[in-house]
């Protein structure tokens, strides 16, 4: 069955309107397609939606799910941004948009110190977090320095101090790409193997296990050349496979194409013997 939960439109940083989302997957044969947009956020940003626009979007989610009922399931959802200070609570997205599942994930560290500050003085928050993602590794760089003084051990404790905080407090449905601190990194301040870093790694997957949440894999990173593995990796998802956490693709996908964009997902998960592939998470309506 052809399915994609994590979809961007140009509400957010896609590129292009739901509906060129929605006639791609139905003139590829997809059966099910899942919108994610990026949570608002109340700072000035390029990638999320914005907050005046948040029921537009999902109103125009409702309203393509009902015009496609015969040709796709569309469902409602949001890529939410966990981040102490500023989005700490998924329940008002969710109550407010009507959501039928979400994706939980970590962009955005604040320095710890600067929490409280940031909870007070939201639209000043820009200045006070390491982003994480994004094309250029120097950003990445630049706010490793600037928050962490480039202690690349603590940055890296606090994004997975994060990532486990998210998870058990808010249980999104599905966990997103909880390793992509890897990405800006290019093996170049530590690699995925070393000792820290795996422990960090196995921690958030316990985490996962214990409360139930699903995991994503997550081809985007392999697909537009930034990094050589799914997130999370492929040790990562063999361990994983020992716990029997659920697991469900997502090509992360920003343009129409991107959907087809598995990049061999499947056939891994097929190899190792994966025992529980989803095609799509539990909802909510």
């Amino acid at each position: 069955m052809l399915s994609n939960y994590h979809t961007h439109s140009n509400y957010c940083d896609g590129k292009v309107p739901l509906r060129e989302m929605v006639d791609f997957a139905v003139t590829h044969g997809f059966e099910e397609l899942g919108f994610s947009g990026h949570s608002p956020l109340p700072y000035l940003n390029t990638f999320s939606i914005k907050q005046d626009r948040y029921l537009d979007y999902c109103n125009e989610v409702r309203a393509l799910r009902d015009e496609y009922a015969d040709r796709l399931k569309i469902h409602l959802g949001l890529e939410i941004d966990y981040v102490p200070g500023l989005c700490e609570d998924f329940r008002p997205l969710i109550e407010t948009g009507g959501l039928e599942y979400t994706i939980g994930s970590v962009h955005l560290i604040p320095q710890p110190e600067s929490i409280e500050y940031i909870r007070s003085h939201p639209t000043e928050a820009a200045d006070y977090l390491w982003m994480i993602d994004g094309a250029k590794y120097e950003r990445y760089d630049e706010g490793l320095q600037r928050l962490f003084g480039g202690d690349i051990k603590r940055g890296v404790r606090a994004f997975f101090e994060q990532n486990n905080r998210m998870i058990e407090s808010q249980r999104p449905t599905i966990v997103g790409h909880f390793d992509k601190i890897v990405m800006n990194n290019k093996d170049r301040y530590f690699h995925y193997d070393e000792k820290w870093f795996l422990d960090l790694v196995y921690e958030t997957v316990q985490l996962i296990h214990e409360t139930g949440c699903i995991c994503e894999v997550n081809t985007r990173g392999i697909y537009k050349g930034r990094h050589y593995d799914f997130y999370p990796a492929r040790q990562t998802l063999r361990h994983m496979n020992t716990l029997g956490i659920p697991v469900i693709v997502s090509t992360d996908a920003h343009l129409p194409e991107d959907l087809l964009h598995t990049e061999g997902a499947y056939e891994f998960l097929e190899e190792i013997g994966y025992r529980n592939v989803l095609f799509r998470p539990p909802l909510t309506a």
